[in-house]
């Protein structure tokens, strides 16, 4: 587009000469795209007009160095013209939300449809994401992958103002930012708008397991297909390697198909079950998904990564983020990895962000669900609950630190050869630092 075209869908007002718009949107300059669009965000701490200069083209909410077009909300701006985008693409979009498991639903489905497919990098699933997602599309783009977040009523009402779906996946329905929702309730009101904007030809995928997700049958004019242990795409004999890799039979419609996962977690299995939905709804045989899902290699940073040192230690970095019931996945993976080794398994856990009022109780839930962890390392006062929980739970070495720094001293000192160590919390607490360190202290390998 011309940036006279952009200016013209935005509603915006050009300064200077008017470019050809080639490349995708972009909100870093130091990321800069050859020929793309800069988006000038104005930060808490940044602004972005003040890091134009070289840009080819830019939208913005003042003139800068380089050719401009001016908005009054740049955001809003971005969220019109990925719309704009999206109209002329005319690829069917699949949107993907739930309180866990949006990130690993979204890699599977990407890795299932294709190199055509633009996907939601990493999880940039906002008003800002969610465009510049779109805004990497063109004509070669076959399909649209975009997982979306929700911190309150509306959210995903209004992304799906911006790109309209055609497949609709909820996953679940837990306590991730029920500090900012007010409740559970609230959030499963949240989750909902993403099948309410379904049209009748649309598709609703809905966890079965999960009762206030298959209620939202009722919410949508679109076909419904469910997944879980009694849904439409299910799943049997699960079993577990010794890295904690699942291996099942996936099926739909008295059909089954042979799956073998390269992530850690039987967590995964609904992950995958999710994203086979998806891509079912679209077309993909049964068959070519159950061989894509066992070629799925892991695409997103801090998010179940398995590494093992020369000496023989696995570090599982999930230190990505963390609620309650990504906890007790990550912990069940840990449980599972320690099965058949001779080492003990040690969690180092911290604090889990955005629980409102449910602050104490999510700590204290997850300190129990450490019950047969050999070794729990608590990082920081604010998740002292987890100590408190794994106390009770008959945890036998419980280990409360100062902070990160302590933590990687403490585990660093006492971690032995063949022990198997969880890292994991909240992003604020940034313990992917401390799992590159143990990595590193061994020269380890990715798993």
């Amino acid at each position: 587009m011309r940036l006279s075209e952009v200016a013209a869908a935005v509603g915006g007002r050009l300064h200077g000469p008017d470019v050809l718009v080639s490349g995708a949107a972009y909100v870093d300059s130091r990321a800069a795209v050859l020929g793309g669009l800069f988006v000038a965000v104005v930060g808490e701490r940044v602004d972005g007009h003040l890091h134009a200069d070289g840009a080819h083209a830019v939208l913005g909410s003042r003139p800068t160095s380089a050719p401009t077009v001016v908005v009054d909300d740049v955001t809003v701006a971005l969220g019109r013209l990925a719309r704009r985008v999206v109209g002329t693409l005319d690829v069917p979009v699949l949107a993907v939300t739930g309180s866990q498991g949006k990130t690993g639903t979204k890699d599977y489905l990407a890795h299932l449809l294709g190199p055509t497919a633009v996907a939601t990098r990493a999880n940039n699933n906002n008003e800002l994401g969610v465009p510049l997602s779109v805004l990497r599309a063109d004509e070669t783009t076959t399909h649209l992958v975009l997982e979306m977040g929700a911190r309150g009523i509306g959210h995903l009402a209004y992304l799906c103002e911006i790109a309209p779906p055609t497949v609709s996946a909820v996953l679940n329905v837990g306590t991730a930012h029920v500090g900012e929702f007010g409740g559970v309730e609230a959030i499963a009101a949240a989750k909902g708008e993403l099948v309410e904007a379904l049209d009748e030809h649309g598709t609703a995928v809905l966890n079965a397991d999960d009762h206030r997700v298959a209620a939202m049958a009722s919410r949508t004019r679109g076909q419904v297909l469910t997944f879980g242990g009694t849904g439409d795409v299910r799943w049997r004999d699960v079993t577990l390697d010794a890295l904690g890799r699942a291996t099942f039979e996936l099926g739909h419609a008295g059909s089954w198909t042979r799956v073998t996962l390269r992530q850690t977690g039987a967590h995964q299995v609904a992950n995958a079950a999710a994203a086979a939905a998806m891509a079912l709804a679209v077309g993909v045989p049964l068959e070519a998904v159950g061989e894509r899902l066992s070629t799925a290699e892991a695409a997103s940073r801090w998010r179940m990564e398995l590494a093992e040192r020369a000496d023989g230690l696995l570090v599982l970095n999930d230190a990505y983020n963390a609620n309650p019931a990504s906890m007790r996945a990550a912990l069940d993976a840990l449980r599972a990895l320690g099965r058949d080794r001779a080492g003990r398994t040690v969690a180092v856990l911290g604090e889990m962000k955005e629980l409102g009022g449910e602050h104490d109780a999510g700590h204290l839930e997850v300190g129990r669900a450490t019950a047969g962890v050999d070794v729990v390392v608590v990082v920081g006062d604010a998740a002292a609950g987890i100590a408190e929980g794994a106390r009770s739970a008959g945890v036998r070495e419980v280990i409360v630190t100062a902070g990160r720094d302590d933590a990687l001293a403490w585990v660093r000192k006492n971690a032995r050869a063949g022990d198997a160590v969880l890292v994991k919390a909240s992003r604020a607490a940034a313990l992917e630092v401390l799992a590159a360190a143990l990595i590193d202290d061994g020269e380890g390998h990715a798993r």
